[in-house]
């Protein structure tokens, strides 16, 4: 029995009817690599049996403490029920992707069933008419509770399932799971109390960690080096309301050669800067053509992992966060990725000065009871629509593998992300990486956003428009694909 962070806990505590806290991905499959051509479900099954060993989330379920008193814990399932978290279904003709982004925003919308080990998976068959996607293809979509990992430890999930080779050997994996008892409401009520008892020295010792970041920051805010210009709040737009039970899925790809090309055009920025300013030209495309840019520029919430090395292969949450200005008020694609690098470079310097680790563990000081009513009251907060949002948005990066992903022998052709809304939060961009490839997919509010596909062209549009602007790289050097496509952006500029 192993308890939850406070981190990971706030994520069971805000669970709600219309705020499911999963994350999750799509990523689609070619079967014509494995060993047979063809895979059956009853393979899927198997392959499952064979790797449950590799991560422990995936036999776990929760039990939490009468009133919430103290923070739940996870405990092996002794009712674990394999073919309950694979499920198999398929599109109807002619399976495109819009439809495939239909029926992953309708499971996405879904909760988790807080009684059970908190993931499924989805076989998704008559992938037939994607582009660059093989006909007889297939998807996995997933969903694991928020609680459980992050982004960090679901690639290590993800990992987990696929091989590098599509005739890789069984694996040998020591399994020595073994299925425990659901403990009583006394015994949870005495761990409850004994917790109490100790949290002052546990505060006293962050306290301690912390105060050296504090007063480092304060110098450097003294000094200008680091400015405190975000701390103030940002616009309200359509995607800080109230959430409704319903959700939206869709995305973008683009070589990664465009992004690095991209990043070349100004001085000091990162793959990372690149892809917040075509999330930042997105937003101003989009709701500019709804006649809602806000003259303010808004702010996205950024997640950064704290894991180390040391913590590879464990579950759960081990982030902070740091809040970007998107420079949606700059029109010119270079100057809006200018701003986005300084703006970057001063909320690292931010986090540094304080400590990421101890930003991530910030939320422990406050008891297991408070951080429950916490994240309660402040979901019924940002449940009105006329509540002042902390960002406008999320963006997630999560790095993938560079070479090719085989799961039961079918190669991984391409991943998109999910993520969860919270009220006062319905927009978040998730960005994958795998084989040369960057993908860039966002979850909303149906309500908030009834036309994905729109987005996903404003995204497009951004990535053209930086692209064409930072004029980078020998053309005679480019990819076919980056030639074609910079050769439409001059031609549709030249129109204009």
């Amino acid at each position: 029995m192993q308890q939850l962070s406070a981190l990971d806990a706030a994520f069971v505590y805000t669970e709600g009817k219309n705020s499911p806290q999963h994350i999750g991905s799509i990523a689609i499959y070619d079967p014509s690599t494995s060993p047979n051509g063809k895979i059956r479900f009853k393979d899927v099954l198997a392959y499952f049996q064979s790797r449950l060993g590799c991560a422990k989330a995936f036999r776990q379920k929760l039990v939490r403490v009468p009133l919430d008193l103290d923070h739940p814990y996870w405990i092996e399932d002794a009712e674990f029920d394999l073919e309950y978290h694979v499920r198999h279904i398929a599109l109807p003709a002619p399976g495109d992707w819009r439809q495939l982004c239909i029926q992953t925003a309708r499971i996405h919308a879904r909760p988790l069933d807080m009684t059970k080990p908190l993931w499924e998976y989805w076989i998704v068959e008559g992938l037939d008419t994607i582009e660059g996607v093989p006909p007889g293809s297939w998807a996995i979509v997933s969903k694991v509770h928020h609680a459980a990992i992050d982004g960090a430890s679901g690639m290590e999930m993800t990992a987990a399932l696929h091989d590098l080779d599509p005739d890789a050997p069984p694996r040998v994996i020591h399994d020595d799971w073994k299925p425990e008892e659901v403990p009583s409401a006394g015994e949870l009520l005495a761990k409850a109390h004994l917790n109490s008892l100790t949290q002052p020295w546990r505060i006293g010792e962050m306290i301690a960690n912390a105060l050296p970041g504090l007063s480092e920051l304060r110098k450097k805010v003294t000094a200008g080096e680091i400015s405190l210009e975000n701390a103030g709040t940002c616009p309200n737009t359509r995607f800080n309301r109230n959430l409704s039970p319903h959700r939206v899925v869709d995305g973008i790809t683009m070589p990664m050669a465009e992004v690095k090309m991209i990043r070349q055009a100004v001085s000091g920025a990162t793959v990372n800067d690149v892809l917040l300013s075509i999330v930042g030209g997105g937003l101003r495309n989009y709701l500019e053509a709804k006649g809602e840019l806000p003259d303010k520029s808004l702010t996205t919430t950024c997640p950064i992992s704290v894991r180390s090395d040391a913590d590879k292969g464990s579950a759960g949450n081990q982030v902070a966060a740091m809040i970007v200005k998107l420079s949606t008020d700059v029109a010119d694609p270079l100057e809006r990725l200018r701003r986005i690098v300084a703006d970057s470079k001063n909320s690292k310097a931010m986090v540094g000065a304080i400590g990421a680790k101890n930003i991530a563990q910030s939320s422990e000081l406050m008891p297991g009871a408070l951080v429950g009513l916490a994240s309660r009251l402040s979901s019924q907060i940002f449940a009105s629509d006329s509540a002042v949002p902390a960002s406008n948005c999320i963006v997630t990066n999560v790095p993938g593998p560079m070479t090719p992903l085989f799961f039961c022998g079918a190669r991984m052709i391409r991943m998109h992300g999910t993520g969860p809304l919270t009220h006062g939060m319905g927009l978040i961009n998730i960005i994958n990486s795998y084989c040369g490839e960057v993908a860039l997919s966002f979850t909303s509010d149906r309500d908030m956003m009834p036309d994905p596909a729109e987005y996903a062209a404003a995204l497009r549009q951004s990535a053209d428009e930086l692209l064409a602007a930072a004029k980078v790289g020998d053309p005679t050097s480019a990819t076919p694909e980056v030639q074609t496509r910079q050769d439409q952006v001059g031609q549709e500029t030249q129109g204009k």
